[in-house]
């Protein structure tokens, strides 16, 4: 009987061991905490996606591509992406959105994780996701430069607080 004991619990340890690591490496791959799990996809909503959103998927994927994939679409959409949003953009920050997106509708982006729309006071379609909100941005179409770079200023910061958010987990991501 104790021999039986012994062999039992030699044999239960290294067992039970691999199932704590296997639970382990589990809850570390579905928390994201290893490369393990994808990135959430967000999209950026506009009703044109031709201004705010444009700048709001450039930035992210600028400052926060190790975080989020960034998306950007609109109920409506415009031949071209707004040429002033184009230039300020270049000239802040260097990324030339008209050589790199164009006005998409929202059938265009892959399911999406987190919705953020962009403050248009229009009733934004239905998009399925597990977290969703609004900026409220004003929209600087047909104002002067300082307009533009208030807006591009703003985006800026809710992109990195939207990926400090995500990565300190603070945003909840039912699975």
């Amino acid at each position: 009987m104790a021999l039986a004991t012994i062999v039992g619990v030699l044999v239960e340890v290294p067992v039970m061991l691999t199932l704590v690591r296997i639970a382990n490496n589990t809850r570390h791959w579905f928390m994201g905490g290893g490369s393990k799990m994808a990135k959430p996809k967000v999209a950026f909503i506009c009703v044109y996606n031709s201004c705010r959103s444009q700048i709001a998927e450039a930035l992210g994927k600028h400052l926060a591509a190790d975080v989020f994939e960034s998306y950007s679409a609109g109920t409506e959409t415009k031949p071209r992406i707004n040429q002033d949003a184009i230039r300020l953009m270049k000239q802040l920050h260097g990324i030339d959105m008209g050589q790199t997106q164009h006005s998409k509708p929202l059938l265009e982006i892959p399911p999406v994780d987190i919705v953020v729309t962009m403050g248009c006071n229009v009733a934004c379609p239905h998009l399925p996701c597990k977290h969703r909100e609004d900026w409220g941005l004003y929209d600087p179409t047909g104002k002067d430069d300082e307009a533009f770079i208030t807006v591009i200023r703003q985006i800026e910061t809710k992109i990195k607080e939207l990926s400090d958010r995500i990565r300190k987990k603070l945003i909840y991501m039912p699975m």
